[in-house]
């Protein structure tokens, strides 16, 4: 898979003497117009050397606006991605776009099976399956989203979801190369709310036990990033927590400063 733009390809091994790689990555969902370059630029502006070094920084726009931010990021440390996908290359699916698409387009990513995806669209975790395939199929690095609901979080239930929805919808031979695990408690997401530090260690451990399971030695090397209401402000202690690798950052994401915020937990 190419290294545009600081993907998981970049440094050596995509590794760092401290072991795995962070990855910052922002979903701008559906917002954003073409003059939200703006955003791209004042980023890639406020991106040290130093902390581009330590990071791997991605930002999702829409599918529309794929092209224009790969444009505006061009030559920096930001890697651009997509934020759905459909598992096949091509088709008589009318209004989706496949993972050879978004690479014609310059996208290194790909998010997969977002809760929002799974709520508002139906997507199942066998779906999710077809869709990290399809990532892998076009050399895009798929991140996979998992996570549970109030209730099921409620019921003492979040360790058993994430654990399946990890099961089936991770490909079998999955690297690091290729698969980024993400964590998103639903019931986080724009809310304000966040787990305890102890919380998020604790899901971030069992999916790191689970992942060695299923694919091995290459586990370790594989990235669990973090998203729910993240914030520069909470930043530095969410990004503390054992296993946790970066973060995938939502509505901070669309303006600059926030997001530079998060990324400067890495400072």
């Amino acid at each position: 898979m190419p290294a545009r733009g600081g993907g998981p390809a970049a440094g050596q091994d995509g590794m760092t003497s401290a072991g795995r790689r962070p990855l910052v990555a922002g979903n701008w969902k559906m917002n954003g117009t073409r003059a939200s370059t703006a955003v791209i630029e004042a980023v890639r502006g406020g991106l040290t050397p130093d902390l581009a070094s330590r990071i791997d920084v991605l930002i999702c726009p829409p599918s529309t606006l794929i092209s224009t931010c790969v444009q505006a990021a061009e030559g920096s440390p930001i890697a651009i991605g997509g934020q759905n996908l459909h598992a096949k290359p091509s088709g008589a699916f009318t209004g989706s776009i496949s993972a050879e698409m978004l690479a014609d387009l310059g996208a290194t990513y790909v998010i997969v099976g977002h809760s929002e995806r799974r709520a508002y669209h139906h997507e199942t975790d066998d779906g999710v399956h077809a869709k990290a395939l399809g990532a892998r199929r076009a050399g895009l690095c798929g991140i996979i989203c998992v996570g549970e609901t109030k209730e099921e979080g409620d019921q003492g239930r979040a360790l058993d979801i994430v654990r399946a929805q990890l099961a089936i919808g991770i490909p079998k031979g999955a690297t690091a190369r290729d698969t980024v695990i993400a964590y998103e408690p639903v019931w986080a997401i724009g809310t304000g709310l966040t787990p305890t530090p102890a919380d998020i260690a604790e899901v971030h451990a069992s999916l790191r036990e689970m992942l060695d399971k299923l694919v091995g030695e290459e586990a370790g090397r594989i990235r669990i990033i973090y998203g729910g209401s993240v914030k520069a402000g909470n930043a530095r202690q969410l990004l503390g927590v054992e296993n946790v690798d970066g973060a995938l950052v939502g509505g901070a994401s669309l303006v600059a400063e926030d997001f530079l915020g998060i990324c400067a937990a890495y400072a």
